[in-house]
């Protein structure tokens, strides 16, 4: 009796003690080498908001060679670090893919022109530089509104030589990386965000497997949470996250850390949008049905793709974690 008594205690004392249970190990696999657009997550390790909730969380960079989506299939990572057409072919490939919440309200991609290019609309007759992966996203949704050609584009390597060399070109560029670059050269251009043209995606949303949303959903609430919880730490102080970020990434330089957040709060990408009211992370069904139907009608997805199983707002919609 003394001992049961005890062990009753103890589990009392236990179960008291932030902290004091066994945490859940879970990973995270980013979409490319450590840097600013990853400040939220690196952020919740660096300041414990992740062992607050009781989580364990190691963070994997992704990079070129590296096909996310393929991985998290194979469940070599818990929760990816994704984007809304990427999960919808995984649903139409037959992998069970859920987005369960996001970091941006908008997709960070779209193109740099020289100085003189007023808009989107503006290209034709320019070298349009177009990298592989873009060709299955962004590219025929360009095309398709502003009615460019193939015979337009050339490759882009991830070398703004070429763009700086021909004034007749633009390329394309995430909004807080190549425009930075480019302006360190000393060549005048200007930045074009597709969503402010329509382009419908989230950027850098969080996405797990079916089997995990249904088997773990305290994991993975408390994962997204916590996530969004380090997003706004980390738009109020970024030095923590910062440290990680260079640690995994040593050629991130601080400049180039600070013109990714100064264009990341200029542009409201965690807080504008559907956030400013419903809270950081927040995805709605009308987005996430205007970018189904924008893949169906360029042609990029089947129609009888279920679109409805690439994502779920039971983790985001009740959070209000507010800016």
């Amino acid at each position: 009796m003394k001992r049961l008594l005890m062990t009753t205690v103890l589990l009392a004392a236990a179960a008291a003690t932030p902290g004091a249970l066994a945490q859940d190990k879970v990973s995270m696999l980013t979409s490319w080498y450590a840097q600013a657009e990853h400040g939220g997550f690196y952020q919740a390790v660096a300041t414990g908001i992740y062992k607050k909730y009781n989580l364990d969380v190691t963070i994997k960079m992704g990079g070129p060679q590296v096909n996310g989506m393929q991985l998290l299939g194979a469940g070599q990572t818990d929760f990816l670090m994704s984007y809304d057409f990427s999960v919808l072919k995984a649903i139409e490939a037959g992998i069970p893919a859920v987005t369960v919440g996001t970091s941006f309200q908008y997709d960070l991609q779209g193109l740099l022109t020289h100085d003189d290019v007023p808009n989107l609309g503006a290209l034709k007759g320019k070298t349009i530089l177009v990298a592989t992966a873009g060709r299955s996203n962004w590219w025929p949704w360009l095309k398709g509104k502003y009615g460019y050609i193939e015979e337009q584009t050339r490759p882009y390597t991830f070398n703004p030589q070429p763009f700086i060399a021909d004034k007749n070109s633009a390329m394309q560029a995430y909004m807080s990386s190549e425009p930075f670059a480019v302006q360190n050269l000393g060549t005048k251009a200007k930045f074009h965000l597709f969503a402010h043209d329509g382009y419908p995606p989230y950027g850098t949303t969080i996405v797990a497997l079916k089997k995990m949303v249904d088997e773990k959903p305290d994991v993975v609430q408390r994962f997204v949470r916590a996530s969004i919880e380090g997003w706004k730490s980390y738009l109020a102080n970024p030095a923590p996250a910062n440290e990680l970020i260079k640690k995994d990434n040593p050629n991130m330089r601080d400049e180039q850390m600070a013109y990714a957040i100064a264009k990341l709060k200029e542009n409201k990408l965690v807080d504008g949008g559907d956030a400013a009211k419903l809270g950081i992370g927040v995805m709605t069904d009308e987005r996430w049905k205007t970018t189904y139907e924008t893949m169906v009608k360029l042609g990029l997805l089947k129609a009888e793709v279920d679109w409805k199983a690439a994502y779920t707002t039971r983790f985001v919609k009740d959070l209000k974690v507010m800016p």
